[in-house]
């Protein structure tokens, strides 16, 4: 009796799973078929920094269906970063871990690209076509270590109440923006617009700009070349950026000194805006994932709950950027002893379907081409190609995003010209 019961509930989680995913704008067609023995046992152990990874326990739970045999676990690895290639080395070796493509080409990041199986082998049968192409980085040699879950990109929560208590639209040219805050100001909004103000990490300054001069020199080999070797001359480079953000500061759209009082850029920022006073906050698509934990956490939000989404910012009158990131990305480790099965969870992971479940539940960017499965998300997936930009595509290292950030971080806050920024590329200490 319990065998026939456990064959029924899968039966039905199966349907289920089949019903709910084909009623989802944008999910795959075709659903996944298993390429083994469905009564294969085994052990896939994942490594990740996570301290926990709910959103990909219940891809197991989901792939368990299928494979009712075999046992997934996520494993926690300390000090992940630098832990990494010893555990790949180590006789517990995860079969998939966690992987970064700025740990390509770094000496002491060798291991996790060496052990890294090439994941565009068309015999895999992943659905890489599924992902942005922008975000899928192959390496010198054509092959592909790694491919991203999940992503990440710079905009601004948007209460979506507050605007249409107001009769306001969302802005998408710089114009509209400038136009908005003015509106919002004159209804007596303090702050139409806020951000993180502290650090330059992942400041108002920086989440505004950095999608403004990466679509500046996205074309420009030669400026990219020279901005590397913080080149003296590179400075000139950033000056469109740098008069951008000078202008913005200029234009009212915030006050800095509220925005001083944002203590850091995650929790913090998420909180001053469930106070529901304020139109726009600008933040990461990290930063939007803890959003969904954290409404329980404010009075106000509680007490007058309000609808809200994360829309890119508009700098430009052009419209806005879609800076498009990997936030994380897996690799499968080709020395695993569980390779075969390995790969067929890959298989069912990397598909339009699964990749935005489980996006949704982290609460963060899905890699897929179409974004309207999660209305939070939505508004990037109608960016135009031509203004989707990535940083690792255009090649932009992190040396000169740092001195980026720091000169827009002066010029901002008044402590350097625009000139004197210029004149320092190449000697900004971070």
């Amino acid at each position: 009796m319990k065998k026939i019961l456990c064959l029924l509930l899968s039966a039905v989680m199966m349907l289920s799973l089949a019903s709910c995913n084909a009623g989802k704008k944008g999910a795959s067609d075709k659903a996944f078929k298993p390429s083994m023995d469905t009564s294969a046992s085994g052990n896939i152990k994942i490594g990740g920094g996570y301290e926990n990874f709910e959103a990909l326990e219940a891809e197991f739970e989901r792939f368990n269906v299928y494979y009712p045999n075999v046992k997934l676990v996520y494993t926690k690895i300390d000090d992940y970063n630098n832990m990494i290639g010893t555990v790949l080395n180590g006789n517990d070796a995860p079969d998939i871990y966690v992987n970064y493509s700025w740990m390509y080409g770094r000496e002491q990041y060798k291991a996790s690209i060496d052990h890294a199986e090439n994941l565009a082998d068309p015999s895999l049968g992943l659905d890489l076509k599924c992902i942005r192409s922008n975000i899928i980085l192959k390496t010198d040699d054509g092959t592909l270590p790694m491919v991203p879950v999940f992503a990440n990109t710079y905009g601004m929560l948007v209460n979506q109440t507050l605007f249409e208590k107001e009769g306001l639209k969302v802005p998408t040219t710089y114009k509209d923006l400038v136009k908005v805050c003015s509106a919002f100001r004159e209804k007596g909004y303090k702050n139409p617009l806020m951000g993180f103000t502290k650090k330059e990490t992942t400041s108002i300054f920086t989440l505004t700009v950095y999608p403004f001069f990466c679509e500046s020199v996205a074309n420009n080999a030669e400026a990219v070349k020279k901005l590397n070797s913080l080149d003296a001359s590179a400075g000139e480079y950033m000056r469109p950026s740098l008069e951008k953000i000078k202008q913005f500061t200029s234009d009212g759209c915030f006050d800095i000194n509220s925005c001083n009082e944002i203590e850091n850029n995650y929790d913090a920022v998420i909180m001053r805006f469930f106070k529901g006073d304020v139109p726009m906050m600008t933040c990461s698509g990290d930063t939007v994932s803890g959003t969904k934990k954290r409404e329980s956490r404010s009075e106000e939000f509680i007490a007058n709950p309000f609808k809200y989404t994360f829309v890119p910012v508009p700098f430009s009158d052009e419209g806005a950027v879609f800076l498009d990131m990997p936030n994380l990305q897996f690799s499968v480790n080709k020395d695993s002893k569980n390779l075969k099965m390995a790969n067929e969870f890959m298989r069912f992971l990397i598909t339009q379907r699964e990749l935005s479940e489980m996006a949704q539940n982290k609460g963060l960017v899905s890699p897929t081409k179409d974004l309207s499965f999660n209305s939070m998300y939505a508004a990037f997936g109608k960016i135009p190609e031509k203004r989707i930009f990535s940083p690792e595509v255009i090649g932009i290292t992190d040396d000169a995003v740092i001195q980026l950030r720091q000169a827009s971080y002066r010029v901002a806050t008044g402590q350097m010209t625009i000139d004197e920024a210029v004149a320092s590329y190449g000697k900004l200490e971070q």
